[in-house]
């Protein structure tokens, strides 16, 4: 009968708004969390039967979705490890629970979070959630991994407490050699240069170069000079020898015209650079490319080193650590060296709103969110990562009160259905008396 469709009808109403309270407390009560993704509730009618004769009530179904797909706003904080995702994607994370476990964690996502270590070094944050990255070589690079797993990633731990050394790799020698010297009233006098370089385990090493120069004949400046480098780490012998001729010409005057192996790695001259076994290791020296102004000159002035420069550093404490812009982990030591230790890459997936939400911000994925890829942070279809950063919540209190305001008006409505509709029942029975 009508009138009972009608009472059922009320009753679905009820609790379709009391669903939809449920969300608007929900947001509003999040307004203030940072990362919070807002839920909305959206009504269906049900449609039980129509037609000729009495109209039968189908009522009202009410259901929620999530909108993860909607950014918050992007607010700066004073902590270097607070990350937030600046457009599309997720930062990869991991329950301390599972990290703890020793297996390879579940992938977990989450948009933003205030990441601090913990005891063991792990950056986490305070509801659990585990930064996970791929591990970086010792010269910061990454050795190519799979993309559409997580197997590779692992929690990122920060050793506050470890020193860390630079070993040098690259050496950029620049001087100008006078071109008199090599005239023939040269004195033919080395001119010594000390170049200082770190070692394997952080100790202060020296090159000490020696440029003599070859006297010219029959009133001529030769442009030549012998080069010998000894290697304080290998008990100050000899690791690199060779000639150097200078061009004289009007159009490359002062340049390196050729260089001439005499012992040691032979001279490159598409990189400009003679290689050394030192004691610790390769070195790589750049001297100068034929024909180019860096590196080594000769020209008619005084011996003077211009421009002398190396990578790596002595050992030195940990500093700070922050997250850049592409997802890499710098590490920076008190001594001014900067190590990466490990890459954030940024998760993608076809249907962020399919994902399950869970506690603390996180979601995982789900078939209705459709497979993930793992990206480096801004390329592809993803944004970028910023540090000192957190993603507001995406609440509007104004509409928010709005929607509560018509939710309480709709649930009214329907309880006064409910009443009428007991009204005109106890009508019907009244019938009978």
């Amino acid at each position: 009968m009508s009138i009972s469709s009608a009472m059922n009808a009320g009753v679905a109403g009820l609790a379709a708004n009391s669903s939809r309270l449920g969300t608007i407390s929900d947001n509003i009560a999040n307004a203030s969390t940072y990362g919070y993704k807002r839920v909305e509730t959206e009504f269906d009618s049900m449609v039980v039967g129509q037609g000729t004769g009495l109209y039968t009530a189908g009522g009202v179904r009410g259901s929620t979705q999530r909108i993860i797909s909607q950014d918050g706003a992007v607010v700066t904080t004073s902590n270097a490890l607070d990350l937030a995702m600046t457009g599309r994607g997720f930062l990869p994370v991991a329950g301390v629970a599972d990290v703890a476990s020793g297996d390879q964690p579940s992938l977990l996502m989450t948009r933003t979070g205030s990441f601090r270590p913990d005891a063991q070094g792990l950056l986490r944050t305070e509801s659990g959630l585990v930064l996970m990255g791929w591990p970086t070589s010792s010269d910061g690079s990454m050795p190519l991994v799979s993309r559409d797993t997580p197997t590779a990633l692992e929690p990122i731990r920060i050793d506050a407490n470890k020193p860390m050394g630079d070993p040098t790799t690259q050496v950029r020698i620049g001087a100008n050699l006078p071109a008199t010297d090599t005239g023939p009233t040269g004195t033919g006098a080395a001119l010594p240069l000390k170049v200082e370089y770190y070692g394997n385990l952080g100790t202060s090493e020296s090159l000490d170069m020696s440029f003599v120069p070859v006297a010219g004949q029959d009133g001529q400046l030769s442009n030549t000079w012998q080069v010998e480098i000894r290697d304080s780490a290998s008990g100050n012998d000899i690791v690199s020898s060779f000639q150097i001729v200078f061009d004289d010409s009007q159009g490359a005057g002062g340049t390196i015209r050729d260089v001439t192996q005499i012992s040691g790695l032979p001279y490159d001259a598409a990189t400009g650079t003679i290689p050394l076994e030192v004691g610790g290791g390769a070195l790589d020296m750049f001297i100068g490319k034929p024909g180019s102004d860096a590196g080594l000159k000769q020209l008619a002035t005084s011996f003077s080193s211009s421009n002398i420069s190396r990578n790596g550093s002595p050992v030195g404490q940990l500093v700070t650590v922050e997250v850049d812009a592409e997802g890499k982990v710098n590490a920076t030591y008190d001594t001014g060296f900067v190590k990466t230790l490990y890459r954030v890459p940024v998760v993608n997936v076809s249907n962020p709103n399919g994902l399950i939400a869970l506690e603390g911000q996180a979601f995982k994925p789900s078939l209705a969110s459709g497979s993930f890829f793992l990206w480096n942070a801004g390329d592809g279809p993803t944004g970028a990562i910023a540090g000192y950063a957190r993603e507001s919540s995406t609440t509007d209190i104004a509409q928010e009160l709005t929607d509560l305001i018509t939710t309480q008006r709709a649930y009214s409505s329907n309880a006064k259905i409910i009443q009428t509709v007991d009204e005109m029942l106890q009508e019907t029975t009244n019938i009978k008396r």
